[in-house]
């Protein structure tokens, strides 16, 4: 009996060690494996950043038809943990706006005379929004040189335009410049987003033709 127990023993002193730790470690490293980040996204307003089944507008951003837009230039930010989304302004502190700035801007109303912009941002200022500034207004006589016969061919709602600033007491902006104008417009009828045919607005779902005071960076993004 002694001799089967020395036996067992010895048998069990010569069992290849498992490599428990090994596995365990190895598990680890792969279960905290970071999953690839994105690449941050710069967003102007006005642009599609995400649905209502996605996400939950939080700020910088608003709902629209189940659709969710920016209403701000930044960066997109992702909570995948309260499924939201917002736009983060890409500087803190808030750009002053002077005569003679470029703007970046929403229309929001076109009227007989004058078309209404909320300004969300200053060229070589950040780009982001600005905080306590009225809506601007471009008249009808600060959109081109040539004659305007209807405001309604130049501007429409959600037009995201690019306007110089010529009174701040008035709040009052000029499109006269082949660089200055509406740099992304919207489908009237689907609300796509509409591509250059020739000199005219053509959108791609509907076939839609319109017209606009375009800016030189139409569709180009740039500022």
């Amino acid at each position: 009996m002694a001799a089967e127990t020395e036996i067992a023993e010895e048998e069990a002193q010569v069992q290849p060690d498992q490599p428990v730790e090994e596995t365990v470690e190895e598990a680890t490293e792969e279960a905290v494996e970071e999953e690839p980040k994105e690449e941050p996204r710069s967003v102007l307003p006005g642009d599609l950043i995400g649905t209502s089944e996605e996400f939950i507008p939080r700020n910088g951003a608003y709902l629209e038809g189940g659709n969710i837009y920016a209403a701000a230039s930044g960066i997109v930010n992702i909570n995948k943990k309260e499924r939201s989304i917002s736009v983060t302004p890409i500087t803190n502190t808030p750009p002053h706006l002077q005569v003679g700035d470029i703007v970046v801007g929403q229309v929001t109303d076109v009227k007989d005379s004058v078309a209404l912009v909320e300004i969300a941002g200053i060229k070589g200022k950040g780009e982001r929004e600005i905080v306590h500034v009225e809506q601007a207004a471009i008249h009808v006589s600060n959109v081109k040189d040539a004659y305007v016969k209807e405001l309604y061919y130049e501007f429409a709602p959600f037009d995201i335009v690019k306007a110089k600033v010529l009174d701040l007491r008035n709040m009052r902006l000029s499109t006269v410049n082949k660089e200055l104008g509406v740099m992304k417009a919207y489908c009237g009828n689907c609300r796509a987003v509409l591509k250059i045919d020739n000199s005219k607005l053509k959108c791609p779902k509907c076939e839609r033709t319109e017209t606009r005071k375009l800016s030189s960076d139409y569709g180009t993004g740039i500022i």
